[in-house]
């Protein structure tokens, strides 16, 4: 990394130095090779990705018949108003298939061998001992460290597999003398404002994959940087895929047949599944869940704030409504370190700061807040859904937050809700949208009694909601290019819950707080793509014959980082010619641009499907 980094830095000196026209000069004619006024940018990644078979066989025609060839992001938040909106990003996936020799295979199982621990039944696999129809009988449990589990994988694959790209194990234990019934864990990361340890306490929280886990995580840190996710059909069953139930077709009660993987001593002739299918499911989670939804992924909403230009500060602002009687909700269960820091390292190249108000939950907010309970809008005028409550509230009443004005770049509205028992929630918390284009909005938090109850404070809500303000999707839902098909984990894409199953505060899984190594390689590239886009848009502003070379020569050595995997630099060398193109349009240009959004429409839209719930009947809520 360091030489290759040592050598991106020469090349930009000189093709810098040999277009080093000075800054807003007249240039009698120069065709830019990269930089495209008014245009998008042109992006190309060839994406190594590596799948290793331990323990397995699949045919390779089946498997490799599922996947895709190519992969354009775009932003996820336009699409239900009828807009794809690609980022310039165009990803051509180069598969390396490998399956593990005995010797290998005898070392990883050594190694699971020991790492197993004796544990009691899940109540999942005991639900799975319930089936009438299941092929085996699970007598004995085991727990595995899922971290233990991933470094191993990282820092010991197959020789010639490199595990600094991205690599993708499926694990076949079932079959070996030395098999046992197992399922892997991640505990020791409690909820930072009630000490609350799901992967301890829950039973739904026993998983089948793990991954994402970045070098420097303050828990299980790889210590370098890797790339991996393992997932593992001999462990289980479990609930979060729901892979326990092989009796009930519907397993989320929505009426329509669930898909699912069952364990992998399911896919037998009289078993829940055929066996030739097991190689076309491997390749269903490979496409759909691995690298649409962890490894190349898209963004729930525009990674370019909606600023005039791209913000260096921003200021998380934290509004709590405190309407929990006899209960600081603010001081008691926000943690601002944890959510700078974790922040931070997602948007490494923004400085984030905090601050902290109370408001009064008076009579207007209550009515606000409870016609969203009760689906009933407190602006009918104006023909937004009720959901839409709280945004038209704080909207018309954001002057009063605003006290950071002149300070930083950017405020980022965060409201909390901070009710008494029995008053009910709509969720842990959502980020909002502006139900007309799919910009991002506010950002809203919920605690109450039955909420701190079930485990969690604000502090890890407002991570993963920031989170999606800044862009990131949940490794749970997501888009498929190659058909253009939006899916959640329902029905026929009810597997895409296996995404939840990495090192990330994304999911909702709920045992880290942290952001993966594949969310902050996504976020790298977009933001390598909004700051060319940026430049693109305020170069167009330009008069002709404006010297724009030294962004132009940034610019393709930027796309020469972002095509050998240097996200980090492809960034940074992007914001850089983005700050030359400013340099020369000057602000006055820069404050005329609107970033982001991509069309004019009046049309009020309902409220969308990212809604962070705490429902019932939802995964979260299982024990």
């Amino acid at each position: 990394m360091r030489r290759r980094s040592v050598f991106i830095v020469a090349l930009t000196a000189v093709l810098v130095g040999a277009s080093a026209t000075p800054a807003g000069a007249a240039s009698p004619s120069y065709r830019y090779q990269f930089l495209d006024p008014g245009g998008q940018p042109r992006l190309t990644e060839k994406v190594p990705v590596n799948v290793v078979f331990v323990g397995y066989e699949p045919g390779r025609a089946a498997f490799t018949k599922e996947l895709a060839r190519k992969y354009e992001p775009v932003v996820r938040s336009r699409l239900p108003y009828g807009v794809t909106e690609k980022l310039g990003i165009t990803y051509t996936y180069d598969y390396k298939l490998r399956y593990a020799d005995e010797s290998y295979e005898n070392r990883f199982f050594s190694q699971l061998t020991k790492m197993a621990k004796p544990a009691p039944l899940t109540e999942y696999q005991t639900a799975y001992n319930a089936q009438p129809k299941r092929t085996k009988t699970i007598t004995r449990n085991h727990a595995i460290d899922a971290p233990s589990v991933e470094k191993w994988l990282a820092l010991n694959p197959p020789s010639g597999v490199d595990t600094r790209r991205n690599t993708i194990f499926f694990v076949n234990w079932y079959g070996r003398p030395d098999f046992k019934f197992h399922v892997y864990t991640k505990t020791g990361e409690p909820d930072p404002d009630t000490g609350y340890d799901f992967g301890a306490n829950r039973d739904s929280r026993k998983m089948i994959a793990w991954g994402g886990t970045t070098a420097d995580d303050e828990e299980t840190g790889l210590g370098r940087t890797r790339r991996v996710w393992f997932h593992d059909l001999s462990a289980g069953p479990e609930s979060w895929t729901g892979n326990y139930d092989i009796t009930n077709a519907d397993v989320d009660g929505d009426g329509v047949a669930d898909y699912r993987m069952p364990p992998v001593w399911e896919y037998a002739p009289g078993g829940y599944r055929a066996p030739g299918a097991l190689a076309g499911d491997l390749g269903k989670i490979t496409r759909y869940v691995a690298l649409n939804l962890l490894m190349t992924s898209s963004p729930l909403y525009p990674v370019e704030l909606p600023t005039p230009e791209p913000p260096k500060t921003i200021d998380i602002d934290s509004n709590t409504y405190e309407g929990w009687p006899g209960v600081d909700a603010s001081a008691r269960y926000q943690k601002p370190g944890l959510l700078l820091r974790e922040l931070g390292e997602l948007r490494w190249r923004n400085k984030f700061s905090f601050d902290s108000q109370d408001l009064p939950y008076d009579a207007g907010a209550a009515a606000c807040y409870a016609g969203l309970l009760e689906e009933e809008s407190c602006y009918p005028e104006t023909g937004y859904p009720a959901w839409a409550n709280l945004y038209l509230y704080n909207r018309e009443n954001l002057a009063r937050t605003r006290d950071d004005q002149g300070r930083v770049d950017y405020e980022l509205p965060v409201f909390n809700y901070a009710v008494g028992a029995d008053v009910g929630s709509p969720a842990l918390g959502f980020a909002d949208e502006d139900y007309v284009t799919g910009d991002q909005t506010y950002v809203f938090t919920f605690i109450s009694p039955e909420i701190v109850e079930s485990g969690y404070g604000l502090t890890t809500t407002q991570i993963h909601e920031v989170g999606h303000h800044l862009g990131m999707s949940h490794p749970h839902d997501g888009y498929d290019s190659e058909t253009g098909v939006a899916y959640e984990p329902v029905g026929a894409f009810f597997y895409a819950w296996a995404g939840d199953e990495n090192n990330t505060i994304m999911s909702y899984i709920d045992v880290n707080w942290d952001f993966s190594q594949f969310d902050r390689d996504n976020s790298d590239r977009f933001l390598t793509a909004a700051y060319w886009e940026a430049a693109n848009r305020l170069a167009a502003t330009v008069p002709a014959g404006t010297s724009l070379h030294q962004a132009d020569a940034l610019l393709g050595v930027a796309k020469a980082a972002f095509a050998k995997h240097d996200y980090r630099v492809a960034y940074a060398l992007s914001e850089a010619a983005y700050a030359q193109v400013a340099a020369v349009a000057g602000k006055a240009a820069v404050s005329t641009l609107k970033a982001g959004t991509p069309r004019e429409n009046t049309d009020v839209h309902g409220p969308h499907e990212f809604i962070d719930t705490l429902a019932p009947d939802g995964p979260r809520s299982q024990s």
